[in-house]
Order: structure tokens, then sequence, then C-alpha cells
């Protein structure tokens, strides 16, 4: 069986796993890291988007073993437990922007990723990034209020590890 050697919330994990195990599987039942959630299993929802090499992915189309070498990141490292939550995360809390909250740890890896990479950007740019992302709850009203928020703001991602 092929091994998997990475970093993960920058943890290094060393494990062997089945050749076709799934990012989203070796997270969740390997790692116990469960906010990388599963929906559609297809790549569709965006419910399993994780940051791989710092870009966003969906976990469920990703084998394991091609993550291989590289750092990944899930929506526990955008805080560490006791401090404050990152700006993206304090937005979503402050605007409501979720209800089961079932979508928003892909939504907030996306949007963490594209103000990483860019710094402040448009609101256009932030809901391009947020495309192919699915929430059956909120009608989106609340998190293009987040956005706008997120937006407004130009500085860095801020709190936690994010």
């Amino acid at each position: 069986m092929p091994y998997v050697r990475t970093t993960v919330n920058g943890q290094p994990v060393e494990r062997e796993v089945e050749a076709r195990l799934l990012l989203s599987d070796f997270l969740r039942h390997e790692l116990d890291l469960t906010g990388t959630h599963v929906g559609c299993e297809h790549g569709v929802c965006g419910a399993c988007t994780v940051l791989v090499d710092d870009r966003p992915v969906r976990a469920c189309l990703m084998l394991a073993v091609q993550a291989n070498g590289k750092p990944v990141r899930t929506v526990e490292s955008l805080t560490e437990p006791g401090q404050p939550l990152s700006r993206v995360q304090a937005a979503f809390k402050r605007n409501h922007a979720l209800q089961c909250g079932f979508c928003t740890p892909g939504i907030l890896m996306s949007l963490t990723a594209v103000l990483e990479e860019e710094g402040p950007v448009s609101k256009e740019r932030a809901v391009d990034a947020l495309r192919g992302h699915l929430c059956r709850c909120t009608g989106y009203r609340t998190i293009m209020t987040a956005i706008d928020e997120i937006c407004a703001e130009p500085r860095e991602v801020g709190g936690g590890a994010g």
C-alpha cells in the first residue's frame, strides 16, 4: 500500500493508505478532521473544499496519495482553540451567513484562499471564488452580506492561523 507523507494544518502526517482512498475520507476518517464535509461526492457542492498547496480543491475528487508532499489545510486551521475567529469566520458569524453550516467550511476555505493569495479583493472576485459552492439554507443573502463586509475592509485575513 502507498504512503502519504504531508503536513495537515501544519502537523506532519505519515500514513499507509489504500491507493483509492479519497482525500476527504483520509481527513475525516484517518485524521478525525470532520470539518471537511462530504456532500455530493461529485465535486459539485463544494462542501469538501480544502486548501492543497494553498489552492482550493475538492477533497472528494482528490486521492489522498495525490496530496503526498503537499501541505493541506482544512477549516480547522483557520482558528486555534481559544483564539479569535479568522476575519472570514467572524464576518460569517456577525452576519448569520450560515444556517445548518454544512456548506460553510468549504466556502470559508475558498474565501480564505483568495484573500491570502490576492489580499484585498473586489466583491466580484470574492463571489467568483464561490462559484460551485451550493448552499440550500441561506438563500445566499447573508453570505453576500458577509462578503460585502470582508471586501469593505481591505486588510490581512487575520485571526487564528488563517
